[in-house]
């Protein structure tokens, strides 16, 4: 269980990324029933430290506090092209040895990849400094399209924003979708953004604040996941032909419908697992997969995990009979 988190912080630190970690794992939610976690920012320099925003911060806590983390994490690095401490790899190192998780937001996977717990393992980090990393490091597979990268003990996450979405995977994976949903809400974020960065990587700015119907297709699909739902209905919906709504819709979500559909479907059989007694073969049907069968499979692709096992680690409900979670 996730209980100690560690924000590592050098001098000329990113603010905001450094502000992502601490916003998801240092502030008390607990009075709203919130899990809460031993949080702290520790200095692998001497402090104070300079930000990159032009003020400072200052902590008591040094390297030696990575010894009791669970979960340690590297905000962007300031200078790719410069070698972090050694003192800090090599306590990025131990770490891992004993068993703790490691993440990076954007440029912190050069961190990482400089203590070598990257070697033969999927990565990615801003989608301007993809290709020096793949280059600089090529025993990583870097993913040049992605939000994030999951590996297990070693987790990296896209330029700058998706952070955000790297911290509320990780509280997923640990307190489930109703809790992540609501730090998200808190937030005033989605909990769950299913594009990549690559459609980030363009100067063309995509006009999503015109009137062109795509918010409101998206709230009217909400409400009717469980049934079938195509493009040509959606477009429809939206007055467009489906062509013109597939790319308005790319435009305005950084995916395409059938994805956005397959998100929003997982989701809610994520939270009907959480907070319902519903049979799976129910949940399926609820949440627009159909049958179970189906579920599985897409909980296995997506979630590397069934809607059984799903359940038995974040259904809060009092115990049910064995009948009612086939």
């Amino acid at each position: 269980m996730l209980r100690n988190v560690v924000a590592v912080a050098c001098d000329r630190v990113a603010a905001f990324e450094l502000a992502v970690i601490c916003e998801v794992f240092g502030l008390d939610r607990t009075g709203d029933g919130l899990p809460g976690y031993d949080f702290a920012v520790c200095a692998a320099e001497r402090p104070p430290l300079r930000t990159t925003s032009g003020f400072s911060i200052d902590t008591p806590f040094g390297l030696d506090r990575l010894a009791e983390a669970d979960l340690i994490a590297v905000p962007a690095w300031r200078d790719v092209n410069e070698k972090p401490p050694a003192r800090l790899l090599e306590a990025l190192r131990e770490a891992h040895a004993r068993g703790a998780r490691l993440m990076s937001v954007c440029t912190g996977a050069f961190v990482l990849a400089a203590s070598g717990l990257l070697d033969g393992r999927r990565a990615t980090t801003h989608w301007r400094h993809v290709g020096k990393l793949a280059e600089r490091y090529p025993a990583i597979c870097v993913e040049p399209d992605v939000l994030y990268v999951d590996e297990g003990q070693v987790l990296t996450s896209a330029g700058t924003a998706a952070g955000i979405d790297l911290c509320l995977h990780i509280v997923r994976q640990e307190h489930g979708a109703v809790v992540a949903n609501s730090i998200a809400r808190r937030m005033v974020v989605p909990p769950h953004r299913a594009g990549g960065q690559a459609q980030y990587t363009e100067t063309i700015v995509p006009d999503t604040c015109s009137d062109n119907g795509i918010p409101e297709v998206l709230a009217w699909a909400q409400r009717r996941l469980n049934h079938r739902l195509t493009v040509d209905r959606l477009a429809s919906r939206a007055h467009m032909s489906p062509r013109t709504f597939a790319r308005r819709f790319v435009q305005a979500t950084g995916t395409t419908p059938h994805r956005w559909l397959l998100t929003q479907r997982l989701m809610l059989a994520q939270r009907l697992l959480e907070g319902s007694e519903l049979s799976v073969e129910l949940v399926a049907e609820n949440a627009g997969f159909g049958t179970a069968a189906a579920l599985r499979e897409h909980f296995g692709r997506h979630l590397q995990t069934s809607p059984l096992a799903y359940r038995r680690l974040f259904n809060s409900l009092p115990e049910r009979s064995a009948s009612s979670g086939h």
